[in-house]
């Protein structure tokens, strides 16, 4: 691994979908900044890419959505609603508990 850290990772879905965000951005969920965490002996922190065996792509694709929306609106005091679509309510309550 280069001293230096990829300013993007990989996120990778359980049916192969693969999502390239910020890493600033992915670090808002906790799961992934401790598996990224170049300290650790993860081989996700050597790769940089996370392979999520229990999220599908459509969940992934939304938990993304969400990373980005947090970092934007992070300070911001009106904060928009973010569109959830009713029928990924409960997949996505178990993807953001999992990923902390």
């Amino acid at each position: 691994m280069s001293s230096t850290a990829s300013e993007f990772v990989t996120l990778v879905s359980n049916d192969g979908f693969e999502f390239i965000v910020r890493r600033s951005s992915a670090y808002v969920a906790g799961t992934i900044k401790r598996m990224l965490d170049p300290t650790s002996s993860f081989a996700e922190a050597i790769s940089g890419r996370c392979v999520f065996n229990n999220i599908n792509g459509i969940v992934l694709e939304k938990v993304c959505e969400y990373l980005y929306y947090n970092e934007k609106y992070k300070n911001a005091k009106d904060v928009p609603d973010m569109e959830i679509p009713p029928e990924l309510c409960l997949e996505l309550l178990m993807a953001s508990d999992y990923l902390n």
